[in-house]
């Protein structure tokens, strides 16, 4: 089965995802809601047919020994599409995410002014939280886009795929994708250190030895992007905590106290339109909430939070607030 006609469905329809499962149809995404392409029901053999089309050797050797793969395509004069192959009940299933050519600005978005102050720092750890799907990664690239922009600095991305391609402006942007420049997050953080960067944007913080690089590079003078698969602030603190022994807490605590900078908690939520828009809440970590966290304080650190009128600090709620106008 040839999927490629369906790509430039999605871009015309402005789909984010196309969906590939034994016994349905084919289905797109738009605006948070699926929908079928045509009536055609597929059938396992041709979801794994579709998604092999897409692949190089290597990638279906990876595919048949993890039973899962991600990865990149590009199509001319279409953009690029981010792929997750996998397995589920014995069989084959495909879903495809398209990637606008155009880098997100930070204005385009919607997002804080803040951003802008806090991507320029020097040192420090900046975590964006998110469900998957929330738009965590192009928050990040329109934050990478802006420091590229305003100074000369170099930027490492280490990414599991590279979604958005970041050409050289003021600053030297190299990215890495797991898997093609690199075999693991682990040994990608390793090597960056070496390599002199200002600026490391890591995709994703999965374990313990991803999460000690970052504290050790924010501590090192160097500022550190990353994402994490949370809520909100005081569950992104808990699950860091969480993946160090208990012997290590009192330690990690104290260095997310000195490093941190910032988490940035993102959720869509839909407009009057229809479309859904970014709701951003920010927490800064203010001297008050240093000292919480340097107690090891989590629960207060979620009322400091919510009940702060600090400059800079922004709710859900506040957020919710200023889509509504």
């Amino acid at each position: 089965m040839n999927v490629k006609p369906l790509f430039k469905l999605m871009v015309e329809k402005k789909a984010s995802d196309l969906f590939f499962a034994p016994f349905s149809p084919a289905k797109i995404k738009i605006e948070g809601k699926i929908m079928p392409v045509n009536k055609l029901e597929m059938t396992p053999k041709m979801v794994k047919q579709a998604a092999f089309e897409l692949m190089t050797e290597e990638q279906m050797d990876t595919f048949n020994r993890e039973l899962e793969i991600d990865f990149t395509l590009s199509e001319k004069g279409l953009g690029r599409f981010r792929v997750n192959v996998f397995h589920q009940r014995g069989s084959v299933s495909m879903v495809l995410r398209y990637i606008t050519s155009d880098l997100p600005t930070l204005e385009d978005l919607g997002m804080p002014e803040q951003l802008k102050e806090l991507v320029m720092l020097r040192r420090g750890l900046i975590l964006m939280v998110g469900a998957t799907g929330a738009g965590k990664s192009t928050t990040l690239a329109a934050m990478i886009n802006y420091r590229n922009e305003k100074t000369s600095s170099h930027i490492i991305t280490i990414e599991d795929p590279i979604e958005f391609l970041h050409p050289n402006k003021q600053s030297i942007v190299n990215q890495r994708e797991i898997g093609l420049d690199t075999k693991s997050y682990q040994r990608a953080l390793k090597s960056a250190v070496r390599a002199a960067p200002d600026v490391i944007q890591i995709g994703e913080i999965r374990d313990t030895e991803s999460m000690r690089a970052a504290l050790d590079m924010a501590g090192t003078g160097h500022l550190v992007l990353a994402t994490v698969h949370s809520n909100n602030a005081p569950e992104t603190l808990d699950r860091i905590i969480n993946l160090f022994p208990q012997e290590q807490h009192g330690q990690v605590f104290m260095d997310l106290a000195h490093y941190l900078r910032a988490i940035l908690s993102q959720r869509l939520v839909r407009s009057r339109s229809g479309k859904r828009v970014a709701a951003v809440e920010l927490m800064l970590n203010t001297p008050h909430i240093k000292d919480l966290i340097l107690k090891g304080d989590i629960s207060a650190v979620k009322e400091a939070h919510r009940d702060s009128g600090e400059a800079g600090m922004v709710s859900f709620d506040e957020a919710l607030l200023d889509l509504y106008k």
